[in-house]
């Protein structure tokens, strides 16, 4: 099941606050971009966060899985908690590098 184009809106909706949002989809699934940084992947609807040494305390007791097949462990984020959104956007967005420009 892919994700939705309005599910997708919703949740560049929800991490507005924190800086310049786009998304940009990928086989049927959603990357959220925070300040041209991939910080966030949508798939099935749901909302995964990579697995940062920066970001595990804040997700300590987040659910863990697989946003596709041969995928690493993600966290699930709750997308709709206000208080860990400001908490984990600014860390994300200091933690995560820009993508290397292709030649």
């Amino acid at each position: 099941m892919a994700t939705s184009a309005e599910y997708a809106a919703f949740v560049c909706e929800q991490i507005a606050p924190y800086g310049q949002v786009r998304s940009r989809k990928m086989f049927g699934e959603y990357m959220v971009y925070l300040e041209d940084k991939p910080v966030l992947l949508v798939c099935d609807n749901t909302v995964y966060v990579k697995k940062l040494p920066q970001v595990s305390d804040l997700l300590l007791t987040a659910p863990c899985g697989f946003p596709y097949e041969g995928a690493k462990e993600h966290y699930i984020l709750d997308i709709e908690n206000r208080e860990l959104l400001d908490q984990l956007m600014p860390t994300l967005k200091a933690s995560v590098s820009l993508p290397k420009k292709k030649k």
